[in-house]
């Protein structure tokens, strides 16, 4: 190109030159006054198109982050079958997967299984596996890892090492392979509860078939498992406490090929801490941005911290705490109305408020919140005081008359004096000793006299509760998800190993709880609970009072969590594939889900 030659223009605006020629021939001011108009017309088209772009855009999680959360006990067992302590519970949890899994807010949806059939009997389930299955090495999953692990859930061996928990849930059912993508269990009866086994995580047949089940305990894969969840083991760091060998922590990383879809969160780390102080100190000086908490008052503290770092997650957990009367060691509490005033003198929401910083459901039933058939309890419209009335007129018209000498309400019975005495035994758990202290107050307004008993926990249920040794027992009752009520009320279970700890016998409740584990359908499920809890409520064997909450401390830039309803602790990890801390922006045409 010669120097005399004007370059040539790949683009250029439409009358371009002659508005430049325009512009040349405004005077200085007008020049000013133009620029000033077009800098304010530049401005608001980029606003125009920001608000636009911005109206057009959704955030959307994207792989990216870290997260480390510290829990108490080192794992010994991560293995879906033998895992006993909650670190051994959680780790499996995050490396194991089944056929199916629970869902945060109840029910289930498919993990390993593209879905499954069942019979019109209910006594026929029959499950396909999704294509294209690996393990956390590479290799495929087949329905032979199915049957190998149901096969071993469900005996035990003869093993004198490792006790198998899960063989109870497996009696009566057994496992056939159908094809190398299809599995089929046969029930000996109807099992309300079956699909919750579906949820046991599965073990790798090509690495554990190779082991003498005698010698499971002793496996290096119990520590550096090979699974299919959410999440693989990337490294472990060992340490020294003195002399002796100790895990530190768990790094983890996603698995790219998860059935449900690769996590989010890039780095997960899981410290072991030997007790709640060495736990709390490292949630506190930033070595772990989340952990799960008995303690109310550090969630309350939490709550309301100023930094604004960490929020409180809650989700009820299914345990039912009240005071179980022994009508056969108590006469007092033998009598109904005595039981019914002790009921009605109760001010739950008390209770929670003061021993508890509010964490916690009142409850005035054995069923638990999110469990089948639940119901809330009816807000009282009475003060306080007024319960405390109610209750002295129940036990006067029952013939119990207050000694003002004494200050003991006493009852004229076949000619002996009978007075209202009566004690609590319960452990020596601070929440519990300090439930106990409120009752024994409230009740020695309406004028009984009640002495507490505390025990260390594992003296309580050896010496206390297995012999059946109490008036009365505050206590809580763990509904677990593979479990039902059966077991806590059913009359076969009044004696040890039974837990009917309120020696509770009533033919038309053991029938009822018959029907609900042979029955699949929940709505008549909720009608046989219903009618459950109005035979409770009328017989009063229990004076139930709340159902705590799991709380669970962590950071707030984890979104996507959902903790609607937990069983046990390790559930808290049930949707983690879908927490996630990075974002981008898309147009939301390009996004596959508009909520997260």
């Amino acid at each position: 190109m010669s120097s005399d030659q004007k370059p040539h223009k790949v683009f250029a605006l439409p009358f371009e030159e002659k508005a430049a020629t325009i512009v040349r021939r405004f005077t200085p001011g007008e020049q000013v006054i133009f620029t000033v108009f077009f800098a304010i017309l530049a401005i608001s088209v980029f606003g125009l198109l920001w608000s636009v772009n911005a109206r057009l855009s959704v955030e959307v999680p994207t792989q990216g982050g870290s997260y480390a959360e510290g829990v108490i006990g080192a794992p010994h067992l991560i293995n879906p079958i033998f895992a006993v302590s909650d670190s051994d519970k959680d780790l499996s949890a995050l490396i194991y997967s089944g056929l199916l899994r629970a869902k945060s807010g109840g029910g289930f949806e498919n993990d390993l299984a593209e879905g499954y059939t069942v019979s019109d009997d209910e006594l026929i389930y029959t499950f396909k596996l999704k294509d294209d299955l690996y393990w956390h090495d590479g290799m495929p999953i087949s329905a032979d890892d199915v049957v190998f692990t149901v096969n071993i859930a469900k005996s035990d061996h003869q093993n004198n090492i490792l006790k198998n928990p899960k063989s109870a849930e497996w009696e009566g059912i057994t496992i056939e392979k159908t094809t190398d993508r299809e599995v089929r269990f046969t029930l000996s009866h109807p099992y309300a509860k079956f699909l919750v086994n579906a949820t046991l995580g599965i073990l790798p047949k090509h690495i554990w078939g190779n082991i003498d089940p005698t010698q499971f305990a002793f496996s290096i894969y119990n520590a550096q498992p090979i699974g299919s969840g959410p999440y693989k083991i990337k490294s472990v760091k060992h340490g020294k406490k003195g002399s002796e060998d100790i895990v530190e922590y768990y790094d983890l990383s996603p698995f790219k090929k998860f059935a449900l879809g690769e996590p989010f969160i890039k780095d997960v780390r899981i410290h072991f801490y030997p007790n709640a102080e060495q736990l709390l100190y490292g949630f506190t000086h930033g070595k772990i941005g989340g952990m799960t908490t008995a303690s109310s008052e550090l969630a309350a503290e939490t709550a309301t911290r100023e930094d604004g770092i960490h929020a409180v997650r809650t989700s009820a957990l299914p345990i039912t705490f009240g005071v179980f009367f022994n009508q056969n060691q108590s006469s007092v509490l033998a009598d109904k109305n005595v039981r019914k005033a002790l009921n009605v003198s109760i001010d739950r929401e008390t209770v929670i408020k003061n021993v508890l910083n509010g964490y916690a459901t009142a409850i005035d039933s054995p069923v638990p919140p999110g469990a089948t058939g639940y119901r809330d309890m009816a807000p009282s419209t009475l003060s306080m005081e007024e319960k405390i009335e109610k209750a002295k007129t129940i036990l006067e018209d029952a013939g119990w008359v207050y000694n003002e000498t004494s200050g003991i309400r006493e009852k004229k019975v076949k000619g002996d004096v009978q007075t209202l005495t009566f004690s609590i035994s319960t452990s020596n758990v601070p929440q519990l000793e300090n439930t106990a202290d409120i009752l024994k107050t409230t009740w020695g307004k309406l004028g009984a006299s009640v002495e507490i008993k505390i025990f260390e926990i594992g003296d309580l249920k050896e010496n206390v509760i297995r012999p059946r040794k109490y008036d009365s027992l505050l206590f809580g009752n763990f509904i677990e998800q593979s479990s039902d009520l059966f077991s806590f009320w059913h009359s076969s279970k009044r004696l040890d190993p039974g837990q009917n700890i309120a020696l509770y016998t009533n033919i038309t409740v053991d029938k009822l709880l018959e029907g609900t584990r042979s029955i699949a359908n929940r709505d008549e499920q909720i009608e046989k609970y219903e009618a459950f809890e109005d035979e409770i409520r009328k017989d009063i064997p229990a004076v139930f009072i709340y159902s705590p909450d799991f709380m669970y401390l962590v950071p707030k830039k984890i979104q996507g969590m959902t903790l609607e309803q937990i069983t046990v602790p390790s559930e808290r990890f049930l949707d983690i594939y879908q927490w996630y801390i990075e974002t981008n922006k898309i147009w939301k045409i390009f996004s596959p889900s508009e909520t997260y």
